[in-house]
């Protein structure tokens, strides 16, 4: 089997012409990193509802408007903050990038993260998952929609 086969390293240019190598991130990472995600959503849902109990319906309301901000825009916030990943991602040392290595950008990251439903479907993510088992770099729908990729970090320099 020859090594092209089995390696991974996605190469881009950047803008200035500079090639870099880019290491996508597997399933076991990415789910891993979803998985810590969920935690700290539910955690924080689960402490706001202990707060909002005593309202009746108003702190359901309130409840509801919060569960959908975390679900849509969770990621996004943090995909756009200066580490380009979610807290589980940064755990796991992954981390969102376009496709030429650049930070990500607001309409990419609001795009990958609407399509999370797609990827969703049919269920359980089925097919995110197979996308990403048919593909050399990894990439869910969303990624493909948004021309971004899922890359371990590099390791600072010692």
């Amino acid at each position: 089997m020859s090594k092209e086969v089995l390696d991974t390293v996605v190469c881009a240019e950047t803008p200035e012409g500079i090639a870099i190598e880019l290491r996508p991130s597997g399933l076991s990472a990415r789910a891993f990193a979803y998985l810590l995600d969920f935690l700290i959503r539910f955690g924080v849902l689960y402490a706001v509802a202990i707060v909002t109990s005593i309202m009746g319906g108003f702190g359901v309301g309130l409840l509801l408007i919060l569960w959908f901000g975390l679900e849509w825009f969770y990621p996004v916030v943090f995909e756009l903050s200066r580490w380009g990943a979610t807290p589980g991602k940064r755990v796991l040392g992954i981390k969102v990038v376009m496709d030429n290595g650049l930070p990500i950008t607001p309409a990419a990251s609001i795009t990958r993260n609407l399509l999370r439903t797609a990827d969703f479907l049919p269920a359980l993510y089925g097919f995110g998952v197979i996308s990403m088992l048919l593909r050399r770099d990894f990439k869910r729908l969303g990624d493909i929609a948004a021309n971004t990729l899922v890359v371990y970090q590099p390791a600072p320099p010692p």
